[in-house]
C-alpha cells in the first residue's frame, strides 16, 4: 500500500488530521488512531477526521459527504464543530458549491464559506433532556448536583455530543488539567463528557476553557463554545449571540429563535503530507 495522504488543519488551534478515504480501503483501529495522534512519533492532532462517501440508503443520504471522527485516545465521537468547519473549508475551496451538507453520527450539519473567509456551520438544535445528554439518572440539566474542588452545580447540554458547563468568577485559576480528567469520567455521564469552564464577561462576551473528552485540554472546541453560549443564556447570564473567547481565539455563537445554533469562525491549513501505512498497522 502506498503512503496515505493527509491534510493538517486547525480551527483556533483545535487541530485535525483529515484523510479522504473515498478512494481508499482504509480502516482505523483505536491503536492506529493513537499512533497517528502521538505528537512525537506520529503526526499529532486533537481529532482524526476520515472523509467517506454517504450510504445511499440511509437517513443521511442527502449529505454531500460523511465524516468519521476519532479523538486522540482513539475513541469515536458523534460531532466536532471546528472539524466540520475545517472540512467545509477544505472541500469548498476546491470549487464545490458555496454550501455543504456534512453527515456525522449526530446528523447532517450544514456549512458555508463566507465572503470574509470565515466558515459558519449550523450545529442544529441543542438537547436538554437528561436521557439525551445522556445522564445515568434523571436530573435537572440546568443545575446538576456535581461538585469538584471549587466547581459546582453545572449545566448539561448535548449539541452533537455531551457537555458539562461550570460557571466561575475566574476561569484562569481553575486547575482544569486535574479536574477535567476527573469530571470527564463522572458516574453521571455513562458516555463520558466534555468539560467547559465559563467566565461571563458581559451579556455578549464569555471566556471559555475546555477539557475535551478523549483529548484533554484543547486550544478550542466548537461544540463546547456552543454549549457555553447556550448554557449562559439558559442561566440568564448572556444573550442569544455571544463572542466566545477560547485559548486559541474567538468564535461567534448565535442561538437563533428557531432553536438552531450557528457557529462562525476562522480555519487554517497547516500543511499537507503523507505517512507510511505501517504507522497505523495497515
Amino acid at each position: 500500500m502506498t503512503n496515505i495522504a493527509f491534510t493538517k488543519m486547525h480551527g483556533l488551534g483545535n487541530d485535525f488530521v483529515i484523510i479522504d478515504t473515498r478512494n481508499l480501503s482504509l480502516k482505523i483501529t483505536t491503536a492506529g488512531a493513537r499512533a497517528l495522534a502521538d505528537r512525537h512519533t506520529g503526526i499529532g492532532f486533537d481529532q482524526l477526521i476520515l472523509l467517506d462517501s454517504v450510504p445511499v440508503e440511509s437517513s443521511l443520504s442527502s449529505a454531500d459527504i460523511f465524516m468519521h471522527i476519532y479523538n486522540a485516545d482513539g475513541s469515536n465521537v458523534e460531532a466536532c464543530g471546528n472539524a466540520t468547519r475545517c472540512v467545509a473549508d477544505l472541500i469548498l475551496a476546491r470549487g464545490s458549491p458555496a454550501k455543504l451538507k456534512i453527515g456525522t453520527r449526530a446528523g447532517i450539519l450544514k456549512a458555508e464559506r463566507l465572503p470574509n473567509g470565515m466558515v459558519t456551520v449550523d450545529m442544529g438544535k441543542p438537547k436538554f433532556n437528561w436521557k439525551d445528554i445522556p445522564l445515568s439518572e434523571e436530573s435537572d440539566t440546568l443545575y446538576l448536583d456535581i461538585q469538584a474542588g471549587t466547581l459546582k452545580n453545572p449545566t448539561a447540554v448535548n449539541i452533537g455530543n455531551p457537555h458539562c458547563v461550570f460557571f466561575v468568577d475566574n476561569a484562569e485559576i481553575i486547575p482544569l488539567e486535574t479536574l477535567g480528567q476527573e469530571l470527564e469520567f463522572h458516574v453521571l455521564f455513562p458516555k463520558r463528557v466534555n468539560i467547559g469552564i465559563v467566565e461571563v464577561k458581559d451579556a455578549k462576551n464569555i471566556r471559555l476553557r475546555v477539557w475535551e473528552r478523549g483529548a484533554g485540554i484543547t486550544q478550542a472546541c466548537g461544540t463546547a463554545a456552543c454549549a457555553a453560549a447556550i448554557s449562559a443564556h439558559r442561566r440568564d447570564l448572556a444573550g442569544r449571540e455571544v463572542l466566545v473567547e477560547l485559548d486559541g481565539g474567538l468564535l461567534n455563537i448565535q442561538w437563533r429563535a428557531d432553536d438552531h445554533v450557528i457557529m462562525t469562525g476562522p480555519t487554517a491549513t497547516s500543511f499537507t503530507g503523507s505517512f507510511n501505512p505501517q504507522l497505523i498497522g495497515a
